[in-house]
């Protein structure tokens, strides 16, 4: 007996499509395939391939005028979100097989440090989640992130079971401010045990940081093995 086929639900077909935008597959101004084109392409309903654009639409991702078509945004204050890469995107292109695992989540409340780093008081909600990025079955990030139940308040409402944090704020919760922090550093034992690392091994160490008008939405600390990780970055968004 043949097994039934997946649903593809608007989020797969939502991702789909920003990923291929991130990697420019449809440069700023291009023309998007029909929603016909697009649900035949994916396997699904126009009704969901509908439904992903609009949801894409109201994130300023592209912009869709009657009559004229659905474009990619040429400009828009969200433009900064692209450099945030796309991990499950980020490990395809390279050749691998994509994983992901949900470590733990939970609600909780930002102590001091955590107060300094979200730019807000004490006791503020906060989701934690941790999770691992996999390619190929090897450990390729380890995700650390923490998420203001203020500014993203829907979080409260996501598993992420089955999508990453990266993804869900990519697609979600687009911002309009980034700041990165690049280090390389000894592994504490949890990192060295999720990323298989080797003796004497370190990370490489991502701390990313992102708002959305004027308030810090997520912060992040990406963990990666640093003898197995190439970081390329070109930024040739039209301004």
């Amino acid at each position: 007996m043949n097994a039934s086929k997946p649903l593809i639900s608007y989020k797969d077909v939502k991702a789909g499509v920003l990923a291929r935008i991130l990697r420019r597959d449809w440069p700023p101004g291009a023309l998007l395939p029909t929603e016909e084109a697009l649900a035949q392409d994916f396997g699904c309903s126009r009704a969901t391939a509908n439904r992903a654009l609009r949801e894409l639409a109201r994130t300023g991702i592209i912009e869709r005028r009657r009559r004229a078509g659905t474009r990619v945004a040429l400009s828009r204050p969200e433009a900064a979100m692209l450099t945030v890469p796309l991990v499950r995107d980020e490990i395809e292109r390279a050749g691998g097989a994509y994983g992901y695992a949900l470590i733990e989540r939970r609600e909780t409340a930002a102590d001091a440090a955590l107060a300094v780093r979200f730019e807000t008081a004490p006791g503020a909600p906060l989701l934690f989640v941790r999770c691992l990025h996999l390619s190929d079955g090897a450990p390729h990030q380890l995700e650390t992130r923490w998420i203001a139940l203020d500014a993203a308040p829907a979080a409260a409402r996501e598993p992420f079971e089955r999508v990453s944090p990266n993804e869900w704020l990519l697609t979600e919760t687009p911002y309009d401010r980034i700041e990165h922090i690049l280090t390389a550093a000894a592994p504490d034992a949890d990192e060295r045990a999720r990323l298989a690392l080797g003796p004497g091994e370190p990370v490489f160490v991502i701390e990313r940081r992102t708002w959305r008008a004027g308030a810090v939405v997520t912060a992040a600390r990406l963990s990666h093995p640093a003898s197995r990780f190439r970081l390329i970055s070109r930024t040739d968004w039209a301004a």
